[in-house]
């Protein structure tokens, strides 16, 4: 929550915590392959097959369970520091179905299988971590919401009575909370009290489209915007 210093919360705080958790993971994943490089090149047989068997099936069912709470929390709130956190847990998942795979194909003498299921999850992780760090980074740098929501609040903003337009639209996502900012176009001869109640309750509409989310209306007069031509999300857009 936004405290005295830091009026617009502090929600820099979680695509930070994604940035690293995917940079961790990279890291992880690099490991991986060169320890399955070295295993390929250098076999060895593998032992205790029948108690890492036990393990991975119970450390399997422990992820399980915490994938699927870590999948509720992500769906209700679209956590980037959650996804890396889950991204984590499913290499983990990932990496003990390859080895309760790899320990049985050993049992048949193909050791090699081992390093190669290692270096596909390896692969896997990576990809993966690659995309959470690039959401996590577009955060950090304001990236627009997506064009959807920007329609979306074009139609809500154009929607209200007395709006001739809109433009200057910006918009930015910080933690779970969204930004918009944008320009009406007013009647010239408006009255200051009544370009002030449009302009409320087309902040009111924004926000009841996205909940908590925190919106800066400017009141423009018509005959100032329009001489600067079509513009996106004005009425000549629409």
């Amino acid at each position: 929550p936004a405290d005295a210093e830091h009026r617009f919360g502090h929600g820099k705080a979680e695509p930070l915590a994604g940035l690293a958790q995917a940079a961790f993971i990279c890291g992880s994943a690099i490991f991986l392959v060169l320890h399955a490089i070295d295993r390929l090149r250098f076999p060895r047989p593998l032992e205790g097959v029948a108690t890492g068997v036990g393990v991975m099936l119970f450390a399997i069912i422990m992820t399980l369970g915490l994938l699927a709470v870590q999948r509720h929390v992500i769906r209700r709130t679209g956590s980037t520091a959650i996804r890396a956190d889950a991204l984590h847990y499913a290499s983990d998942l990932l990496t003990n179905i390859s080895i309760i795979v790899a320990l049985y194909l050993s049992t048949f003498g193909w050791n090699w299988a081992d390093p190669v299921f290692a270096i596909g999850v390896a692969g896997y992780i990576f990809y993966h971590a690659l995309r959470i760090g690039d959401d996590a980074f577009q955060l950090l740098m304001d990236r627009e919401l997506p064009a959807e929501a920007q329609d979306r609040i074009r139609g809500i903003a154009l929607d209200q009575d007395g709006v001739r337009g809109i433009h200057d639209l910006r918009t930015r996502q910080s933690g779970q909370t969204r930004f918009v900012q944008l320009h009406l176009e007013l009647d010239d001869a408006l009255p200051l009290i009544e370009a002030h109640a449009i302009a409320a309750a087309v902040e009111q509409a924004i926000q009841g489209a996205l909940p908590g989310a925190g919106v800066i209306v400017h009141q423009d007069p018509v005959s100032l915007a329009e001489p600067a031509g079509p513009h996106p999300g004005s009425s000549a857009d629409v």
